[in-house]
């Protein structure tokens, strides 16, 4: 199977909200995997701005999880969120807080559908207010999040391979 590269695509739908959407070669509940399970997040989400130290996730409505990474100049990226609704390989809802900005909380919506092998996985991330939703796209959020989904991609495809 081949990746593809950058190739998620982020809407505006409200002045509260963006919406991605990114197509995996891979069947939905591999991309689901590589989204759900610590050691495999471990591999992506950094993208290719430094290293993951911490990939916790209890995969409960209720359970946490936190995700760490060490920039590429020192600087430590920590997240952390509730898990809220769950359909496993279908659906996730989940809050996002960014420890750096404690007082603001998202929540994102991520939808797996599956054509011919392929999933669409669309994040519709609910910001609360316009201000949080432009500073989230000023961030620079979208160029680390388009190599993370490369990467995920590639987890996902080796994850088909090996089965």
């Amino acid at each position: 199977m081949q990746a593809t590269s950058g190739t998620a695509v982020i809407t505006l739908p409200s002045d509260t909200e963006i919406l991605v959407t990114r197509e995996f070669n891979a069947p939905k509940h591999l991309v689901y995997k590589a989204y759900t399970t610590p050691e495999l997040v471990r591999r992506w989400w950094a993208g290719k701005r430094g290293e993951m130290t911490v990939a916790e996730i209890d995969l409960r409505v209720g359970g946490t999880w936190r995700s760490v990474m060490i920039a590429s100049d020192g600087t430590e990226v920590a997240f952390h969120g509730t898990y809220r609704e769950i359909v496993p390989n279908e659906r996730l809802v989940h809050t996002e807080v960014y420890e750096a900005m404690p007082e603001h909380e998202a929540v994102n919506t991520l939808t797996f559908a599956e054509t011919d092998g392929r999933t669409t996985l669309t994040i519709l991330i609910d910001c609360g207010t316009r201000e949080v939703r432009d500073g989230m796209m000023a961030s620079g959020m979208e160029v680390g999040m388009q190599e993370a989904y490369d990467r995920m991609e590639q987890v996902a495809i080796e994850l088909a391979e090996q089965a």
